[in-house]
Parts: structure tokens; sequence; C-alpha cells
């Protein structure tokens, strides 16, 4: 093995380690499952903001996005971080507080827990459903994460794609094990630090080896590259108009963010909802500066290929490697830039890993908590139902291992799937929950089917059948309209809720304003 790959692999097993030593510390502090599965609503304003960014953002931001950008030019790239900019800031500014109060007024520590006690659900129906959704669509999104992880290392190292992703997902796994929510909240502070870090400098360096100039002049010489207005195909040279229904269809990415358990269980988390403002302001911020830089890379990426920097790519999924070959290159000048070239790759890690193990403990404690004890009946202690947490952790992260096997999946495209699936799902159940009073346990749980159940039905028949026509848009937007009017109608047919839940509601209403 050459220097430049021991400084490399030094410095991805010094931050490994670090995420480690941190499972290990907060380990102590898990005294109960509402310490284990939300850390005692414990969370700074900082911690809460960056560490709902990071788990948010995953491996899509530093392998996905560059990836499609580089390839499609800045359409489809651009309305989507728009789109989730949009999405982010609402969320912060409409969800965080009221959640964060009603949910600790209702003891709920999980957005099932959330759901059945909020709408009088004494049979747990809800807490089935939902807790049911979570785990079909977070385990795919937890392999997108390992995925991330594997093209990492398999292609820096040199060594067999599932070895290097079954190390990842054990690293993972351990942490949240051992520490819980806090140390998945923890870790994902730092690994947002080192995100912004390795941004900045793959930015810094495509400038300075292709110039500023030269990157821009090539990217306007490609047709609709650089037109929000078209899309096109740098592989083969295609280019199309980018309309009005993509651009909707594009936007749409925002509507998933208020159903997005691993981002709002931040907002439950937080120690004093009076310092969301400040989370607010740091997440919205942090989120608009890392896509813009993201996408900027994936401009660079044209010229670099044309120099010879990083290979030709041949299709999205290649091109989702062009921060990996950039911070190869960058750690092939010598020892201190084969440091840093690993914290780039400890970035790209860190991305992959501050979702991947958000993911792991909602998916956990949907079935754990929700499922078994709160559905099933089963009556565990404290200290026995963490031993089953820590046992369910080890369990998904062998499904979503399986699901990962495969090295030339789209992180991308996996990514996509996902967050409809949890913005149809749960999206228009959280804002119906916090923000309309006459809502009901049956609304609800229609709109949930009937928006998750379209999901598949749209993605797998209707955008296969109807193939470039406007019905092949993103399927959280006929999803997400779905739930909506299912709730507003089955509720309207169904009786009122109950007065308890009523004054319940006006109470919260009352105490966030």
């Amino acid at each position: 093995m050459s220097s430049t790959s021991i400084c490399i692999l030094v410095t991805i097993i010094m931050y490994l380690v670090m995420m480690i030593v941190i499972g290990a510390v907060f380990s102590k502090k898990n005294k109960s499952t509402d310490d284990f599965y939300l850390g005692g609503r414990k969370l700074g304003p900082l911690v809460t903001a960056m560490s709902a960014e990071a788990s948010d953002m995953s491996s899509w931001l530093l392998l996905g996005l560059p990836g499609l950008a580089l390839i499609t030019g800045l359409a489809e790239a651009t309305w989507t971080a728009i789109g989730l900019a949009i999405g982010t800031y609402l969320n912060w500014l409409f969800v965080a507080k009221r959640l964060r109060v009603y949910t600790q007024r209702l003891n709920a520590v999980t957005i099932p827990d959330f759901f059945s006690k909020r709408f009088g659900d004494d049979k747990k129906i809800l807490t089935l459903i939902s807790a049911l959704f979570i785990v079909v669509f977070f385990i795919p999104y937890t392999a997108s994460g390992f995925v991330g992880c594997g093209k990492l290392f398999s292609s820096i190292f040199g060594i067999d794609y599932f070895s290097a992703m079954v190390i990842c997902a054990f690293v993972i796994a351990l942490y949240c094990i051992l520490g819980g929510f806090l140390a998945a909240s923890t870790t994902d502070f730092i690994q947002s630090i080192i995100m912004t870090i390795a941004l900045v400098v793959v930015l810094g360096f495509s400038f300075k080896t292709a110039g500023a100039s030269a990157i821009f002049d090539n990217a306007k010489s490609i047709e609709g590259f650089m037109d929000i207005f078209k899309g096109c195909n740098v592989t083969d040279g295609t280019v199309g108009s980018y309309g009005a229904l993509p651009i909707a269809s594009t936007l749409a990415w925002g509507l998933g963010y208020f159903g997005m358990p691993h981002i709002i269980l931040r907002f439950m988390a937080v120690e004093d909802e009076n310092k969301l403002h400040i989370s607010r302001r740091v997440g919205s911020i942090w989120v608009v500066i890392s896509m813009s830089v993201a996408i900027l890379i994936g401009v660079c990426g044209y010229t670099l290929m044309k120099n010879g920097v990083v290979p030709e790519y041949a299709a999205t999924s290649d091109s989702e490697r062009i921060i990996i070959d950039i911070a190869s290159k960058v750690a092939s000048y010598g020892v201190l830039p084969a440091i840093v070239g690993g914290v780039i790759l400890a970035g790209i890690l860190a991305s992959a890993m501050s979702t991947s193990d958000s993911q792991l403990l909602a998916a956990t404690s949907s079935v754990t908590q929700n499922i078994i004890q709160e559905f099933c009946g089963i009556k565990l202690s404290e200290k026995a139902a963490i031993r089953v947490a820590r046992g369910m952790v080890l369990f998904i992260s062998g499904i979503a291992m399986f699901l990962a096997m495969n090295p030339d999946s789209s992180v991308f495209r996996i990514v996509s799937f996902a967050w409809a699936g949890f913005g149809a799902t749960f999206g228009p159940a959280i804002l119906f929950a916090l923000f309309w009073k006459r809502a009901n346990k049956w609304g609800i749980l229609s709109g949930m089917i009937g928006g998750g159940a379209l999901i598949f039905i749209w993605k797998f028949v209707i955008r296969v059948q109807f193939s470039g026509t406007w019905l092949d848009i993103y399927e959280l937007l006929p999803s997400f309209i779905l739930n909506v009017i299912l709730v507003i109608v089955v509720s309207l047919l169904t009786k009122e809720p109950d007065k308890e839940i009523t004054d319940e509601f006006d109470k919260v209403v009352s105490s966030v304003k």
C-alpha cells in the first residue's frame, strides 16, 4: 500500500474510532427508552439544527446531487435544491415548535406514538400502520447510506465492495447500539462540520485545477446544461425542455420534509422550544450553502473530465463518484494533501452515516416501542426494552446490508423513492395533526394508506406505462395530494373527535402563539 493510501486510511480510521468513542461515552446516559430514542429531550439549538440537516442531506449531498448536476445539468438539480430549501425553512417555521410542545404534553417519544395519542386511537391501529411504513421506507433509505460507504472504500482502497460496505455498516450500528439518539445526534453534528469542510475543499481544488473561466465556458458549450428550463444528458447529448410540470414535480421534494421521522424527531428532542428560531436560521442557511456548493462541484465535473482529472462517467450512478475521484487526486500530491483527501473522504462517510444512524434508530423504535410494546401489548422493563432495541438495530442493519449488495445502485434514485414514501405517508398527517382540529383518526389512517400505496403504484406502474408523458412526474406530488384529499373527505364524513382531543389541541395552539 502506498504512503498516500496509508495516510487516507489512517485519517478515516481515526474518524471511525471517534464515532465509536462518542457512542461509548453516551452509552452511560441511556437509562430509559426515552433517552435511547429521544435523548431525554436535551438537545441544544445548534446540535438540533446541524444534526437535523446532516441526517437530512445524507450521502445524497456529496454523492447524488453533484453526480446528478454533472450528467443532467442545472435544471433538475437546481429545482430539487430550491424545493428542499423551501421545505427545510417551512418545516422549521411551522412544524418544529408546535410538534415539540404537542409531543411533550402527550408524552410521545416516537411519531407513531404521537399519532395514536393525538387522535385518541386506543386500539393503536395508527401506531401499527405508521410504524410499518417507517420500517418499509427506512430500510432502503438506510441501504442507500451503506451503498455510499461501500462505493467509497472499494474505489479508494481497491477492496471488495461488499466487505467495505459491511465494515461501515457495522461501525454505524455499533455506535447506535452503544449511545442511542444522543450519540447519533452528537455524531451528526460533528459529521455536518466534516461534510462542510469536504465540500469547501473539493470546490476550491476544482476551481484551482480547472480555472473558473474554463469551467463555465465548457459548461455553457453544452446545450441546455446551464439552463434551468432545459434538461440535458451529457453522455448522449440529448436536450429537452424543463417546463412547468417537471418543475412542480421537482419542487415537490420540499413537501417531503413534513413527513421525515429522522428530521422531525430532532424537533421533539430539543431542550428549549423557545430556541428553535436559532436552529431554524442555522439549519436553513447551511442547507442553502451546502446544496449550492454541491451543484457547483457537479458543474466543475465536466471540465475535470475533459482535462483528465477525473474519469469519463457514462451514467448518473457512475458520476456519483465525482467527489471520491477528486479526493483521490488531492491525496496524490503528498502526505499533507493525502490527509486532506482523507478528510474529504471522511466527509462522504459522514454524509452517509449521519443519515443511516438516525434511520436505524427510527426504524428500531417503530418495531420495538410501537409494534412490540404498544400494539402487541408485550410489556418490557426499561433495561429489557433497551436490550431489545439494540438487538433490533443489528437486525435492521442486516436487512439494509442485504439490499445494499448491488454496487451499481444509484444513491440519488434510492433516496428519491424513500423520500417520496415518507413525504406522502406522513407529511399531510403531521400537518393536519398540528393545524386542523377537525381531523380524526379515520381520516389520518385513510390518508396514510392511500398516499403510501400510491407511491408504489405511481412509481412502478404509472411512470413505467406512461413514461415521457405528463404522468411521468415525481411520485411524491400526486401521492401527497391524494393523502390530503382523503384526510379531509374521510374526516368530514366520519365522527368528530372527542371533546378531550379538541380541548388538548386548543391548549397546544394557545401555548405556541
